[in-house]
């Protein structure tokens, strides 16, 4: 796919979402970015998307409502009149001891990380296949694609993002027909969450054989290659720094 002239909705579109977004942008996508609470990072990035003279569209969405989607991909119809790429970046990832997990806090994981994936991809798939085809790009976890739980803590985390690896590979075979690519990137050792520690930083850094975190490019460098692809589809693309391997 050619990205001049596209439309592309990136949902969660702070920090790595953010550079997906940017990246888009500079190969000729317009962009609605999503947001749920933190709206100034996602002004900025519309900002910066502004600046290379593409369309940035900011919508408040929340993915556990059904509601709210169908508002936000309405919003980018009159906007837009059109979509071609959704990139599903919203995401819960927080440590809860089993002992302390509760359905309702293993609903909100679930809620977010798999059934908001599905629900922006029910959402998607009529819009793209008006245009002949498109891209559906789900992020999921390098644990979850390793097929094994690794860490206590990430239960809900971990069946949720399990969960996208086996709906991006059903949403493939599903929309195939329709010239509808969907995949997955296993996102390792990007960027470190806010609360982690200068020895938990380092620990990361020994475990991953490259030796260091990626940065948010490098999963906006693989989101890019999976939208120009015409043939890859039903595939989870790990960006670890071959975590996996150790």
């Amino acid at each position: 796919m050619q990205l001049t002239g596209t439309v592309a909705f990136v949902t969660g579109a702070r920090r790595v979402g953010a550079a997906a977004a940017l990246a888009l942008a500079n190969r000729g996508a317009d962009v609605a970015l999503g947001y749920h609470r933190h709206r100034g990072e996602v002004d900025a990035c519309a900002n910066e998307i502004a600046t290379l003279g593409r369309r940035a569209l900011v919508l408040q969405i929340d993915v556990t409502n059904q509601s709210s989607v169908d508002a936000a991909f309405a919003e980018i119809d009159r906007a837009f009149g059109q979509l071609d790429i959704v990139v599903n970046m919203a995401s819960v990832y927080e440590r809860v001891p089993f002992d302390e997990l509760t359905m309702a806090t293993a609903d909100r994981h679930l809620a977010v990380d798999l059934g908001g994936t599905f629900r922006c991809a029910l959402a998607a798939a009529p819009r793209l296949r008006r245009r002949g085809g498109g891209r559906i790009i789900n992020v999921t976890d390098w644990v979850a694609a390793s097929g094994r739980p690794r860490y206590k803590g990430y239960l809900s985390y971990y069946v949720a993002k399990a969960g996208v690896k086996a709906l991006t590979e059903g949403l493939a075979l599903e929309l195939a027909g329709d010239q509808i690519l969907v995949n997955a990137i296993a996102a390792g050792p990007i960027l470190a969450p806010v609360a982690t520690t200068d020895e938990e930083s380092a620990a990361v850094v020994r475990a991953t054989p490259l030796g260091r975190w990626g940065g948010a490019e490098e999963v906006a460098k693989a989101v890019i290659a999976l939208v120009e692809s015409d043939f890859i589809t039903g595939e989870t693309i790990r960006v670890d720094g071959g975590r996996h391997l150790s």
